[in-house]
């Protein structure tokens, strides 16, 4: 029986590594070793990618954006051409859906803001704050206080362009601007506060204010955008694709928050690309020392090759139970490192990582180790993988000796 057979190979192949103990844990620490090394460095990155996902999500874009049909496409020239209603049918569409969190209008709108001497030019939105509350938990309030009301003559500046303007909560600013229909438009209101999020240059020139504000300095009602927050970001594609049936594909357009994401999509195919080199460079260490170690395991016995072959063993036989000894070996490196490298995980994660501000950013961060179970699997195969390629060349070796000269070996 196949089964049968193979049961009695895995037994021959935990009796030949059993041999040599101290050769088969060094091999095996080998291997554990490198999943340590890969489930370090890859969860870290999974980490970050977490954290630049949820900030992206929570702070600006969402899980999905609801639009006029090309706005994206053309919306930055003219965006009140695309303008939504202030209230549809189609929103309690939206509410209804399985997962759903939130949903709240934004009005884009730029121009000038004007204080003392002072003139910058801004990029700002229009938002509902109570609707805001969980949709934007990725902006934090670095002085004074958020909005308090759809209507309240406030804002909120980024602290970079309030730090520009030298102004601070209970200032009063100008906006200036030129409203959809063309005319010259201007609105004072109060600062209530600043805020900051994972963008620098995004700090630099933004501002909040209530949207019933912003629709009056516009001089429109309705919105650009209706922006929709899930429970879980996994639900995104599935909902997108959902209601993009349940809506009028003439009226609006459902895009997801990844779509947008331009920043978090070329982190990803970077820090990917550089986990992937260190994946190589780990797998290749893996095959040459289960390869060094094989070969010596072939050497040592070679007559008793050679005898097994004299009685009549096939020299597949032989290869396969190099191959499978090595499979062992992988596969218990490949269990031990996954254990061992999500234990050092927990640990390293609790002390915490104390990492300098990236690029383009204002403020360091706590790094982690994220360990997902994709993460986990991904190393166990590269264990099992990388040490049966390594057996191959030995077993084959192995599988291909002359009888004679094995036997004569050691004599």
């Amino acid at each position: 029986m196949p089964i049968a057979g193979l049961i009695v190979d895995i037994r021959l192949a935990i009796r030949n590594l059993r041999r040599n103990t101290q050769r088969t844990l060094v091999a095996v620490g080998t291997v554990a070793f490198g999943v340590i090394a890969f489930l370090l460095a890859g969860g870290f990155i999974e980490y970050i990618f977490e954290q630049i996902r949820e900030a992206t999500i929570h702070s600006q874009l969402g899980h999905l954006q609801i639009v006029r049909p090309g706005y994206f496409d053309r919306g930055i020239a003219d965006p009140y051409a695309f303008l939504l209603p202030a209230q549809s049918p189609e929103q309690e569409v939206v509410e209804k859906m399985a997962g759903f969190v939130s949903l709240a209008p934004r009005l884009t709108l730029s121009g000038l803001i004007s204080h003392g001497e002072a003139t910058i030019a801004f990029i700002g939105e229009g938002v509902d704050p109570a609707r805001e509350k969980h949709l934007s938990s990725g902006i934090a309030i670095v002085s004074g206080r958020d909005l308090a009301s759809a209507d309240e003559a406030a804002t909120v500046l980024g602290e970079g362009l309030a730090r520009s303007m030298g102004v601070q909560p209970g200032d009063v600013v100008i906006l200036l601007a030129t409203a959809a229909n063309g005319s010259a438009s201007a609105v004072e209101v109060k600062v209530a506060g600043t805020f900051a999020t994972m963008y620098k240059d995004y700090d630099e020139q933004a501002l909040r204010l209530p949207i019933a504000v912003a629709r009056k300095l516009m001089r429109v009602g309705g919105a650009t955008s209706w922006v929709v927050l899930l429970d879980a970001t996994a639900r995104t594609a599935a909902t997108a694709d959902h209601l993009g049936h349940s809506l009028a594909g003439k009226e609006f357009q459902v895009v997801p928050w990844f779509d947008l994401a331009d920043f978090y999509n070329k982190t990803v195919v970077l820090f990917s690309k550089q986990v992937s080199v260190v994946k190589y460079i780990i797998a290749l260490l893996i095959v040459l020392t289960i390869s060094n170690t094989q070969m010596m395991c072939v050497l040592e016995r070679t007559t008793e090759i050679g005898t097994s072959l004299a009685i009549g063993l096939r020299g597949r036989v032989v290869m396969g139970t190099f191959i499978i000894e090595g499979a062992l070996v992988g596969l218990l490196g490949g269990l031990l490192g996954v254990t061992l490298g999500y234990a050092l995980a927990q640990v390293i994660s609790a002390v915490g990582i104390p990492m300098p501000p990236p690029p383009g950013m204002v403020r360091g961060y706590v790094g982690r180790i994220l360990v997902s179970s994709s993460l986990a699997v991904d190393a166990a195969l590269l264990a099992v993988i990388t040490t049966l390629l390594a057996s191959v060349m030995p077993a084959w070796k192995a599988s291909r000796m002359n009888i004679v000269d094995a036997l004569r070996r050691n004599q």
